[in-house]
């Protein structure tokens, strides 16, 4: 497999560290056409459908991707805004005020975004760093919880990249941050505000993005770490455990996920009387479809068909104060070690006529043809 072309490079040009947030994607119009292509990439990781190829390639090209973008697509565009795919502009806000926070504590770092599938993808962003020079890169995915399906994809990303790279950059991985306080805190100040203002509901309903159960027992770690979120985040509220519930949800296919359900229990809710019930999801960090739709539109319709009165959901994090706050912590924390503050001129300008005295040429040069001084 060749190589990708390497970056020009400059005797003395500054090396810089990099911060990559990555998020799952979104397809790039609310188009059946689109959204084909996003299922396509999506469902075609086996980190994210353990199904032998032979086996799930007729079912996912043969039935689903012909049936199921025309209806994803109409949800998509219920949900889409003039700027574009919520979760899309959310991640690249993030991406910008994570750049200014870092910034604001002394680090000089470069900070971009890219989407596991679509666009930006990861590996287009990683040849963006390159090319600004980045020779430290910090994977930041915005997955709070460890998952194969998630945090592992990002991985297997960008390997697929570095396998592809001559000269690769020095890479570090934030696996998870599920229990650090800033997070726990920005969630929890997030529904504080939403309770000042609307008073206390009957029920919280903390629901998590859900996945096979069988990855439970094959040693997958997110049921765990999300039943750790949403306790830390109830004991942070100051909560009863009769006053909340963790469920999970998004559930597709025929096989057993995670339990408790978020509809069917949020159903029931209804049914036993429960008058009001506030649904946070702790564990996206940007509103999306299955916030914004599935729970926003469809778990409120089925809560109030089932006899309750009034459904609240409680927005993502997004690009609140606390949770920047929050990321900027951890990417701090990953970055411990790693130089981020402004290149001394002087220094890199000796550097560079060091190397013209030792026969570099003077302007940019082949990777291949680096001298080191």
């Amino acid at each position: 497999m060749p190589f990708q072309t390497e970056p020009p490079y400059t005797h003395g040009q500054a090396e810089r560290t990099a911060v990559l947030l990555c998020n799952l994607g979104t397809p790039d119009e609310p188009t059946a056409s689109a959204v084909r292509r996003y299922l396509s990439d999506f469902l075609g990781d086996h980190r994210v459908v353990e199904i032998p190829r032979l086996v799930w390639w007729p079912i996912l090209h043969g039935i689903i991707l012909r049936t199921r973008p025309a209806k994803s697509a109409e949800k998509y565009a219920s949900v889409w805004t003039p700027e574009g795919s919520p979760l899309a502009v959310w991640t690249a806000k993030q991406a910008t005020l994570l750049r200014g926070w870092l910034g604001q504590a002394g680090h000089n770092v470069l900070v971009r975004h890219a989407m596991r599938y679509g666009n930006p993808s990861i590996a287009s962003q990683l040849d963006a760093l390159k090319a600004e020079g980045a020779t430290r890169i910090l994977i930041l995915p915005l997955y709070p919880q460890y998952s194969a399906t998630t945090t592992a994809s990002v991985l297997d990303a960008v390997y697929s990249w570095a396998a592809r790279t001559r000269n690769v950059p020095e890479l570090r991985f934030v696996n998870r941050y599920h229990d650090h306080p800033g997070y726990i805190d920005a969630l929890a100040l997030s529904i504080e505000t939403h309770w000042k203002h609307h008073g206390q509901p009957d029920k919280l309903v903390m629901s998590f993005h859900g996945v096979p159960e069988r990855t439970l027992h094959l040693g997958d770690p997110y049921h765990c770490e999300s039943l750790k979120t949403g306790r830390l985040l109830a004991e942070r509220l100051g909560l009863r455990k009769d006053h909340y519930q963790i469920t999970f949800q998004s559930r597709f296919g025929k096989a057993k996920w995670l339990e408790p359900y978020t509809q069917p229990t949020i159903e029931a809710l209804g049914k036993a009387g429960t008058r009001r019930v506030d649904v946070v999801c702790p564990g996206f960090t940007s509103d999306c479809l299955e916030t914004l739709e599935e729970i926003n539109m469809e778990v409120r319709e089925a809560f109030l068909h089932a006899g309750g009165q009034e459904f609240h959901y409680i927005p993502c994090l997004n690009d609140s104060n606390a949770w920047i706050t929050a990321l900027s912590q951890v990417a701090q924390q990953h970055l411990a070690g790693w130089p981020t503050t402004v290149p001394d001129a002087a220094a890199l300008a000796d550097a560079h006529a060091r190397a013209l005295a030792g026969g570099a040429p003077a302007g940019a040069c082949p990777m291949s043809k680096q001298l080191l001084f």
